[in-house]
């Protein structure tokens, strides 16, 4: 590990790191987020899931330091009596795990079969591309109203509510994989000529192996610059199929359920109900794609200066 520890610290990714302050900040306030996610049961001070913990007559509190707030909701609470600081760090941890959740999923659907259609090339290139182009052709939106439509025709709301989660991170990752299969296809058809997949193929090694063992690590740069922004967009999917009542229900709160929950609440005069969520997630957001714009130069072989 310490040799490892090492080479990362000798690194040109590492150096770039040290001398951008904007890298800086920005993965500060990203693990700081994942963090607070992670521990939400520890740092929350109350737990939404518990109803114990939710009175009705508690709605619509102002923050603390607003004339009717209370001091036991520092962001006051949401029209069902739930402490609002202790909503948005669960739902932060819900959002986060629904699009770590679809960005995997995108991952290994896009890198099968860009693999597969940059090596195999002719046929089953065209076939599987253009399949990629029918996927790209059908808004995620439409397949969330499909699926979800389905779904809760065929095992009713009450089970829908209790699977929404693994099902939002069906319909997204479903949704976006086009985007890593073409990019891997694009990284094959560079590597598959060359002398390294060459000497491989000589020495008669099969081709899932080639496929895997030699030219996948050569196209993962690429993955994960790609990753760091697809979580931002999953997230952002998420907030909006939860705003239009695709996603999340209100009982189960994500930052697009946050949202959604309070938004026509805002002209009476309850606007914390919407308004830190939404901050929340537009920071969260911007983080995601600040770090993955650097990583993308960075790791861009065209703008490597060392």
């Amino acid at each position: 590990m310490t040799p490892l520890i090492n080479r990362f610290r000798e690194s040109y990714l590492f150096y770039s790191f040290k001398k951008d302050p904007v890298a800086i900040v920005s993965f500060s306030v990203l693990a700081f987020f994942l963090l607070v996610s992670i521990l939400a049961p520890v740092l929350s001070p109350y737990d939404p899931y518990d109803a114990a913990n939710i009175d009705i007559m508690n709605s619509e509190i102002p923050p603390v330091w607003m004339e009717e707030g209370e001091d036991g909701f520092m962001l006051g609470t949401d029209i069902q009596g739930r402490d609002l600081l202790s909503t948005m760090i669960y739902g932060l941890r819900v959002s986060v795990l629904i699009g770590c959740g679809a960005v995997m999923l995108q991952a290994l659907i896009g890198i099968i079969v860009g693999l597969v259609a940059g090596y195999m090339g002719g046929k089953i290139d065209s076939f599987l591309m253009r399949m990629a182009d029918i996927q790209l052709s059908f808004p995620y939106l439409m397949v969330a109203i499909f699926i979800s439509a389905i779904f809760q025709v065929a095992f009713g709301i009450g089970k829908y509510e209790e699977l929404a989660i693994p099902l939002l991170i069906i319909i997204i990752g479903l949704a976006e994989w086009p985007m890593y299969a073409r990019t891997v296809r694009a990284s094959v058809m560079g590597e598959k000529n060359k002398e390294y997949v060459e000497a491989a193929r000589v020495i008669g090694l099969k081709n899932r192996i080639i496929m895997v063992r030699h030219i996948l690590p050569n196209t993962l740069t690429s993955v994960f610059v790609i990753s760091t922004i697809q979580v931002a967009n999953a997230v952002m999917s998420e907030a909006a199929l939860s705003f239009l009542g695709l996603g999340m229900p209100v009982t189960k709160p994500s930052l697009g359920s946050l949202i959604r929950s309070g938004f026509e609440y805002i002209f009476s005069g309850s606007w914390w109900i919407t308004f830190f969520p939404g901050f929340l997630l537009v920071v969260f957001i911007l983080v995601i794609n600040l770090l993955g714009d650097w990583l993308r130069d960075v790791l861009n072989p065209k703008l490597y200066k060392g």
